[in-house]
């Protein structure tokens, strides 16, 4: 079974949540996402899983940004379903193209995995406790991006992904 005979017909069973820190507050990104919450509904069932954002202070230290940082984690742990498979977003993750990505999910989907989490952490990055959690990091560039604008790029891939596991066409 692969992710195009999961999607076929009227029952759409892969599942992919976005678990991630803080709210959109741009309208142009919530547009973005909008847009491409559309698109995917015919590939698969998309959901958000956001957790409220902890406040950092100006000049906080190392030992309150891991706080900071384990606190948001618990709230997204408690979101992750025990047989999700979850993929971290973070810098030191692997880097696939995006064919590889859709290589990547289609595989997921052969080996019976139902339901992907991808996990966007915080401004200050994942707790260490997210990262054991992970069944794989994932990274889209050394550069850093905006969390907000990593949910655009990430729904994006997706969906550029499901249109090369279908074969069809989509902008290069």
């Amino acid at each position: 079974m692969n992710v195009r005979s999961l999607c076929d017909g009227m029952e759409v069973r892969l599942k992919i949540s976005i678990a991630c820190v803080g709210r959109i507050k741009e309208k142009f990104y919530r547009d973005a996402i909008s847009e491409y919450e559309k698109r995917l509904s015919r590939y698969c069932r998309l959901e958000f899983l956001e957790v409220a954002d902890e406040k950092t202070p100006d000049g906080a230290g190392e030992a309150l940004e891991e706080q900071i940082k384990e606190k948001e984690a618990r709230r997204l742990l408690e979101k992750i379903r025990e047989d999700a498979f979850v993929c971290a977003l973070e810098i030191e993750g692997k880097r696939l193209t995006s064919e590889g990505f859709a290589r990547w999910m289609e595989g997921l989907t052969v080996r019976g995995t139902s339901h992907i989490v991808f996990v966007i952490g915080g401004s200050l990055g994942l707790h260490e406790s997210l990262r054991r959690r992970a069944d794989m990091a994932l990274s889209f560039s050394d550069m850093t991006f905006p969390h907000q604008l990593m949910r655009v790029i990430l729904v994006e891939q997706i969906y550029r992904g499901f249109r090369i596991i279908h074969g069809e066409p989509y902008h290069k």
